[in-house]
C-alpha cells in the first residue's frame, strides 16, 4: 500500500487525487480486459459449440458410411448369392441339354448299328444268292 504524505489537514491531497486517479485508471484497465476476456470466453465458445456440431456431423457421417458399407455388402452378397444360383440353374440346363443330345446320339447309333447289321446280312445274302446264279451257271455250262 501506498503511503502519502501529512499536510496540516490530513494527507496530501494531490498524492491522495493521484493514487485515486491511478485506481480509477487501474480499475478501468481490468475492467476492460475482463469485458475483452469475457468476449473471447464467448467467442471461444461459441467456436468450441461450432467444433463439437462439426464433430456430432463427423461422427453421424462415420455411421452413416459405416451403415451404407453394411448396406452395400449386403447386397453384394445377394447379388453374388443370386449369380451363384443363375449359374447353377444353368449349368444344370446346359447338362440337361447335354445329356439330352447324348441320349439322342446314342439311339441314333444304336439305330445305325441294327441298320448296318440288316444291310450286312442282306449283302450276305446276295452275294450268296449272286454265287449260286454263278454255280448255275457253271452246272449249265458243263451240261452243255
Amino acid at each position: 500500500m501506498e503511503k502519502f504524505s501529512y499536510e496540516t489537514n490530513g494527507y496530501n491531497r494531490s498524492e491522495v487525487n493521484q493514487f485515486i486517479s491511478d485506481v480509477i485508471k487501474e480499475t478501468e484497465s481490468i475492467i476492460s480486459r475482463v469485458k475483452k476476456q469475457s468476449t473471447e470466453i464467448e467467442d471461444l465458445k461459441k467456436e468450441l459449440e461450432h467444433y463439437k456440431n462439426l464433430e456430432n456431423a463427423l461422427n453421424n457421417a462415420v455411421i452413416r458410411a459405416d451403415e451404407t458399407k453394411a448396406d452395400i455388402t449386403k447386397l453384394a452378397n445377394e447379388e453374388s448369392e443370386l449369380i451363384i444360383r443363375e449359374a447353377k440353374i444353368n449349368a444344370s440346363r446346359i447338362v440337361n441339354d447335354a445329356l439330352l443330345k447324348a441320349a439322342k446320339i446314342e439311339n441314333e447309333r444304336e439305330t445305325l448299328e441294327r441298320n448296318m447289321k440288316i444291310f450286312k446280312r442282306k449283302l450276305k445274302l446276295i452275294v450268296e444268292q449272286q454265287l449260286a446264279i454263278v454255280d448255275e451257271i457253271e452246272v449249265l455250262e458243263i451240261e452243255e
